[in-house]
């Protein structure tokens, strides 16, 4: 079944500079051949629901097998029928805003 997820996955107990750590994470997911998309504070990932959970799973692990805790936030729009939601949304809100936003 198609799932949207929006997710974090950062580091704790390393420091203030999590960039290295967060790339690392990224590397994972875009290895991953799903769609996704990374903002400042989540990264979308779309497709079927083991696929993208096996993705959560394997990026929040390239951390905590070196032994760094690690957090994971997670929110996940599961809608039957329906895919390709990441870029399907947004240009729904494009149209009812008149247009794309900046």
């Amino acid at each position: 079944m198609n799932t949207l997820i929006a997710v974090s996955i950062a580091p704790f107990g390393v420091g203030d500079e999590l960039s290295g750590y967060v790339a690392e994470v990224i590397k994972v997911i875009e290895a991953s051949g799903l769609p996704s998309r990374t903002t400042s504070m989540f990264t979308e990932i779309e497709g079927e629901w083991d696929a993208v959970m096996k993705v959560v799973k394997d990026a929040t692990f390239v951390l905590a097998e070196k032994g760094i805790r690690t957090q994971v936030i997670m929110k996940a729009d599961i809608r039957p029928g329906y895919t390709n939601r990441m870029q399907g949304k947004l240009e729904k809100l494009d149209s009812i805003l008149g247009g794309k936003r900046s």
